[in-house]
């Protein structure tokens, strides 16, 4: 994600993919897309370097998690350490010869959450000076979203047209 220029230097980076300034978010859900765990680092950080992070951090807080499925970004010794874990890990992949757009099997999960957290006006940017402040403001959205979903209400949304 783009950085406001408030945020230091020091905590963004390049991705060499994208060719984006600013903060990778880095997030792991359950199958329902709700949020499990989330970093936030330079975009300059590579995926398995993030995940393997992402990994070490959710691991303790969910002892029942058994198998993770991951994009085609991972390398080998993600997986190797995801096993040292005790969690199986599957990359999904593209299906060969597909030129457009076309859903990835459970990866799905996890781009609609990006989906939800977007509509959160102060995550289309990260404002954010500390990296740790940007994770907990992705937390409050996901907090906010479950209650609303607990309570029946519905999101407030530019596109509604009603207050």
């Amino acid at each position: 994600m783009k950085t406001a220029p408030s945020v230091p230097v020091t905590s963004q980076g390049t991705d060499a993919g994208k060719k984006i300034v600013g903060r990778k978010r880095s997030i792991m859900t359950d199958t329902l897309g709700l949020l499990l765990a989330v970093l936030v680092t330079a975009a300059s950080v590579q995926d398995s370097v993030a995940g393997t992070q992402l990994l070490d951090r959710a691991a303790p807080d969910h002892p029942g998690l058994r198998k993770v499925w991951v994009d085609g970004g991972y390398r080998k010794y993600f997986v190797e350490h995801a096993a040292t874990l005790g969690i199986d890990m599957e990359v999904t992949t593209r299906t060969p010869g597909t030129r457009r757009f076309t859903p990835l099997p459970k990866r799905w999960a996890v781009e609609r959450t990006y989906g939800w957290l977007m509509l959160n006006r102060r995550l289309a940017r990260d404002y954010e000076t500390l990296p740790a402040r940007s994770e907990a403001v992705t937390h409050l959205a996901m907090t906010d979203l479950m209650a609303r979903r607990l309570t029946g209400e519905s999101t407030i949304s530019w596109r509604d047209p009603t207050p």
